[in-house]
């Protein structure tokens, strides 16, 4: 796709073999059928992942995610790769959980990396995952430029595009996307803050401050898509919405959406016993934040569908 395409607004439209490695999550299959949608039988997608994903418009390559395969034959000609692969992030950190985040990101792209250098026309793209954790924990807005903050989330995305910087081949175009909190219906961490908010539970989470940045489903796709196809595109971006918000404004702005006039407010020591017991998660995951924007993409003229808080949690009400 040309710049004056990406101004326009006209969509891309992706085709050839698109492989989607570790592509049975939730953003994975939803991007498999945007894909089937926007290709119109242009496009053969293949979900590269341990398990068999459920029927849908894409074929099953399986692997172990460490190992050379037959599923290699997949990589040779395809158009481009996307690498989805990693545990989820929502998780009570153990010494287990941590050593799993770590390699289910890093040995499979390096597998991948391996694979590559046996293709004989290897994809035109690949399109690495990260996350916004990179930049750590703080009140400052952040962008592509800023540096890599400390902890342990920032670490895992170092080690993650330390690896995909050592894989990635010179023939192939890299795009690294940072991706924030995803607001989509079917998964992720949204269907649980719209249920804590209908049962009146919305209100802020410590003192509110922490950042909260957030993309809507529809623009990840998007934008992922944008990033199989545009040739321009190339390196690390921020995959965010330009409007991030404090805790207090989300959750002001999620419980109107849900049209629930009052939520009681999470003090931080509420969150410290209760979001390891009841939700399963790290209370960081709640008390922390950043506020993120992309500088690249704006600049590169990405055109968001929902740039703005309220519209977005309005669409996915």
């Amino acid at each position: 796709m040309s710049g004056v395409e990406a101004m326009s607004g006209a969509e891309p439209k992706p085709r050839g073999r698109i492989v989607l490695a570790g592509g049975t999550g939730t953003l994975g299959r939803s991007l498999g059928a945007f894909i089937h949608e926007r290709a119109r039988g242009d496009a053969d997608i293949v979900i590269l992942s341990r398990t068999e994903p459920p029927p849908g418009p894409w074929r099953h390559a399986r692997w172990d995610g460490r190992n050379i395969g037959d599923w290699v034959r997949e990589l040779d000609g395809a158009s481009a790769l996307v690498n989805l692969c990693g545990r989820r992030f929502d998780c009570v950190k153990t010494p287990l959980t941590r050593d799993q985040i770590i390699r289910t990101r890093v040995e499979p792209t390096l597998a991948l990396g391996r694979a590559l250098r046996l293709a004989s026309s290897p994809p035109g793209a690949w399109v690495q995952m990260s996350g916004t954790g990179c930049y750590g924990d703080g009140r400052e807005a952040c962008d592509e430029s800023s540096p890599f903050g400390v902890g342990f989330a920032p670490d895992v995305c170092r080690r993650w595009e330390g690896a995909f910087a050592e894989a990635c081949t010179p023939d192939i175009r890299p795009v690294v996307l940072r991706a924030s909190f995803v607001l989509g219906r079917s998964g992720g961490a949204y269907p649980l803050l719209r249920r804590i908010a209908r049962l009146g539970l919305g209100g802020r989470v410590g003192d509110g401050r922490q950042g909260m940045s957030w993309i809507h489903e529809l623009d990840m796709h998007r934008l992922l898509v944008r990033a199989i196809t545009d040739a321009s595109m190339h390196g690390p971006y921020t995959a965010s919405a330009p409007a991030p918000a404090s805790n207090r404004a989300f959750m002001r702005e999620l419980r109107r959406s849900q049209r629930v006039p009052i939520g009681v407010p999470a003090a931080r020591w509420m969150v410290r016993l209760g979001a390891p017991l009841a939700l399963g998660i790290d209370p960081e995951l709640a008390l922390e934040g950043r506020f993120c924007i992309s500088r690249r993409l704006a600049q590169e003229g990405f055109a968001f569908r929902f740039p703005e808080l309220a519209p977005a949690l309005a669409d996915l009400r």
